[in-house]
């Protein structure tokens, strides 16, 4: 079996400690920006839903501002937003560059994708239960805990799992400016040294990740659905 690993990814192999130091960069990165993002884009998700129109906690104004700042947050390319982010990284994290540097602007990079995934599965909601909720004395927050989330959970697992997956590709890009993972080793020895068979095993371990998320994903939504 070593023996045809060789044959196939020779270039790989003589680098096993840095593909596989790659490997974990990415799952950091992932892991750290995909918890920060989770909470910050549940909170904006369910802030946008709550003060719309007709929401149980209406309030134009706040909408507005919020919906003004996701929507221009999601109009500027990843790309250059790493860059112009460069100076609140490093305030940040007291670098620009390698997996802490990273995290800042994959946070701002997901948060308002995810936040705009979570509101659309609110909006699935029946009308019917909030009001019924609201005929039997509940508060905002009950409502938001015991209506919407709990309600709400195959849409808010199915737009976790178009983040993480999302999330992925943009760990792979900021590898392009030395953050690290599998786009940076890709890019290094698979594009810069014309290594190919590095940057196949790159695209297999980040297939093969994504492919992971999706069956848990699923798994969650149909345990979830009723």
């Amino acid at each position: 079996m070593q023996e045809l690993l060789i044959n196939i990814f020779p270039n790989v192999m003589s680098k096993l400690p840095d593909f596989y130091e790659s490997i974990y960069e990415t799952l950091v990165m992932v892991g750290w920006s995909g918890s920060i993002s989770f909470a910050l884009g549940l909170l904006l998700g369910i802030s946008l839903t709550v003060t719309k129109r007709e929401g149980i906690l209406q309030n134009p104004v706040l909408f507005q501002i919020l919906d003004n700042i996701i929507n221009f947050l999601r109009s500027i390319p990843f790309i250059i937003l790493l860059a112009s982010l460069i100076p609140l990284t490093r305030l940040i994290s007291g670098t620009a560059i390698g997996v802490e540097g990273a995290i800042v602007p994959l946070v701002f990079g997901t948060v308002p994708f995810f936040s705009r995934q979570i509101e659309s599965a609110l909006a699935e909601l029946d009308p019917g239960l909030v009001e019924a909720a609201q005929s039997m004395g509940s508060g905002p927050l009950e409502i938001i805990y015991r209506v919407y989330l709990k309600e709400c959970i195959p849409g808010i697992i199915r737009g976790t799992t178009i983040t993480a997956i999302s999330l992925i590709g943009l760990t792979a890009m900021a590898g392009a400016v030395g953050a690290g993972g599998l786009g940076d080793f890709a890019i290094r020895f698979g594009y810069q040294r014309n290594q190919i068979d590095v940057t196949y095993a790159s695209v297999i371990v980040l297939v093969a990740m994504v492919s992971i998320i999706q069956i848990i994903g699923n798994f969650i939504v149909k345990k979830n659905s009723h």
